[in-house]
């Protein structure tokens, strides 16, 4: 007897939570990925495994606010100059990948006998990648802010949005469609659009001022519901839209991505997400009905690898055609090959309108789900043909088994400053960096330089991070840097982790990842330089030391403010050059006051240092 027959609902609870921690530790450690062990867990419990649930599409139902929860968190890190940054990339790269792949499907299911209309109701489901899928996918391998990774965003954001109009035209496509639901469709678009600026409204003049005052509370449960309201708010609106409850979330998110409370926001919702997005996994291993598979076994085999063949096929295509690397354009194939999420429902409203009949339905959905449970596998494929198709370098040896005292990860001008005091002094230093040039040079010169991407876990595992007594990260990117001292807390809590920071940006950034010294890599050379320039102009040196004690002193007041209230804030510790006086607030020893010719050398600051 299924377990909701029971009436236990602990033991449901029990029965996923025992799964998932039982399958994916087993998996990710066959190097398989979490995502296969959910769906794999999944299935075993499942109405077609042990059978301890029978209705799979109840959690589903609930598991998709996983999804949710996590467009919420990409769209926090998606500033608004970001997203319109991308927008050639969404309404070009994405207009043309999805026509591209649609057109290619259609043609197949066509040619396996479907009718014109349902060919293109399967081919424009399958288009529809999982987002899930591969937002986890990039977001394990650190590439969420890399070029390649941000290409591949924009895509599943033109894909999100593409859902409102392809179920408006289903139901257009609708026997009887074309003559009566013209208004209604139009109507429904009209709805859509007022639910997106009212939301965009909200998020502009309404939810900064909310937080605020919740924030003068005190009371950190009451932001945490807060946070889980504006989600869910924003998903249940778009929803009730007729659109995606996703692109609500994203779209709150990205309003949200410039609020002073933007780090306590994603700290809230992320213990939320992660147990979701699991949940969601498992929804979907559950939902694979065994029984249409066998039956159809033939078939849905076929289909499923025609399918993703031709998918891959136009994602390739298109992406040479925007001339972009094999490499890259070989990757994305692979990685959004899959059919996703959305396509259930837009099968389920073709159903509904009898475009399709229950058969083709359980059918199509079957070669959903097995397209999804193939693409971990499939990426360990591509995996090994990269790894063989890359080119061995004399000199360029791959992190592994390296136990050194100290691992310094990055090698340009900083890192190879910074790691001579200790090889001066006699430390075992373990060096990666994935620049081939760079390591080549640096042999020359006498260094071992090891080949490795500091934002992989597995490379951090093998270039001895758990064994290292300190990991110094001095890679150029202020991104990259957070990203890495970010998986280094998570793996190694007890590693010190010191890093180079980009900016003042990326300084607030590492220290809300926990590194244990951060520092700006113009900041020192910035004050010495200051220094010699006071003193040619006319101060002298103990003045002019002052001077530069002072400016130490307004930058970390400033600093330890933009910690509390954002990069904004502490305005009033930096002078600008205005020709109307500003007041300067500095702290002071006790009995000393800052003159006005001091305050004058200061100069003005910027955002970023």
């Amino acid at each position: 007897m299924a377990v909701e027959a029971s009436g236990s609902e602990l033991v449901s609870v029990v029965a996923l939570l025992g799964a998932g921690v039982i399958a994916v530790p087993i998996f990710r450690r066959l190097g398989l990925g979490s995502i296969l062990g959910y769906l794999a867990a999944g299935l075993v419990i499942g109405p077609f495994g042990l059978r301890i649930f029978s209705d799979p599409a109840a959690i589903l139902h609930v598991a998709e606010l996983g999804v949710v929860m996590f467009l919420f968190i990409i769209g926090l890190e998606m500033r608004p100059s970001r997203l319109w940054s991308m927008r050639r990339q969404i309404f070009g790269l994405g207009v043309m990948q999805v026509g591209v792949c649609a057109a290619l499907l259609t043609l197949v299911s066509f040619l396996a006998g479907y009718s014109v209309v349902a060919s293109f109701v399967a081919g424009a489901g399958f288009v529809l990648t999982s987002t899930a899928i591969v937002m986890q996918v990039l977001e394990e391998r650190g590439e969420l802010s890399s070029q390649k990774g941000q290409r591949i965003v924009s895509i599943l954001l033109l894909e999100d949005l593409a859902i409102a109009p392809l179920l408006a035209l289903v139901a257009f496509l609708a026997p009887g469609g074309a003559e009566t639901g013209m208004a209604e469709r139009l109507q429904d678009i009209g709805i859509g659009l007022a639910a997106i600026v009212a939301l965009v409204v909200a998020g502009l003049y309404l939810l900064n001022p909310f937080f605020r005052i919740l924030a003068e509370s005190r009371a950190r449960e009451v932001m945490t519901a807060a946070a889980l309201l504006v989600v869910l708010g924003a998903a249940l609106l778009m929803q009730s839209s007729g659109l995606s409850m996703a692109m609500g979330a994203f779209l709150a998110g990205v309003l949200l991505s410039e609020s002073t409370f933007r780090h306590q926001l994603e700290a809230d919702i992320e213990p939320f997400r992660g147990i979701l997005l699991g949940l969601f996994f498992l929804a979907v291993g559950m939902s694979l009905d065994l029984s249409v598979v066998w039956q159809n076994w033939r078939s849905i085999a076929v289909f499923v690898l025609v399918f993703m063949v031709t998918k891959a096929l136009g994602i390739y295509l298109v992406a040479r055609i925007a001339r972009h690397g094999h490499a890259e354009a070989l990757e994305r194939a692979v990685i959004m090959a899959q059919g996703g999420e959305f396509a259930f429902v837009l099968y389920s409203s073709a159903v509904a309108v009898n475009i399709i009949d229950g058969q083709a339905n359980a059918t199509l959905t079957a070669i959903i789900i097995i397209s999804m449970v193939l693409t971990p596998l499939a990426m360990i494929g591509l995996r090994t043909v990269l790894r063989e198709g890359e080119v061995s370098l004399d000199g360029v040896e791959e992190a592994d088994g390296l136990q050194a005292r100290v691992l310094v990860v990055g090698f340009g001008r900083f890192g190879q400053i910074a790691s001579q005091p200790l090889l001066l002094r006699g430390f075992d230093v373990s060096i990666i960096d994935n620049d081939v040039e760079m390591i080549q040079a640096a042999a020359t010169f006498g260094f071992k330089v090891y080949y490795g991407d500091g934002t992989r876990v597995d490379i951090l595992h093998a270039a001895g991070a758990g064994h290292a007594q300190a990991v110094l990260i001095c890679v150029d990117k202020g991104e990259t840097a957070v990203r890495i001292a970010q998986l280094l807390k998570s793996e190694f809590p007890l590693t010190k982790v010191m890093a180079r920071a980009f900016d003042r940006g990326a300084a607030l950034d590492l220290i809300h990842a926990g590194v244990d010294y951060q520092i700006r890599e113009t900041f020192e050379s910035a004050l010495a330089f200051g220094k010699e320039v006071l003193q040619e102009v006319g101060i002298e040196e103990d003045e002019a030391e002052e001077v530069i004690l002072d400016v130490r002193r307004l930058d970390e007041a400033r600093f330890e403010a933009q910690l509390a209230g954002g990069i904004a804030a502490g305005r009033g510790f930096f002078k600008g050059n205005m020709p109307v006086p500003a007041p300067v607030t500095t702290p002071r020893r006790p009995g000393r006051a800052l003159n006005e010719e001091t305050a004058g050398m200061l100069g003005k600051q910027a955002q970023e240092d």
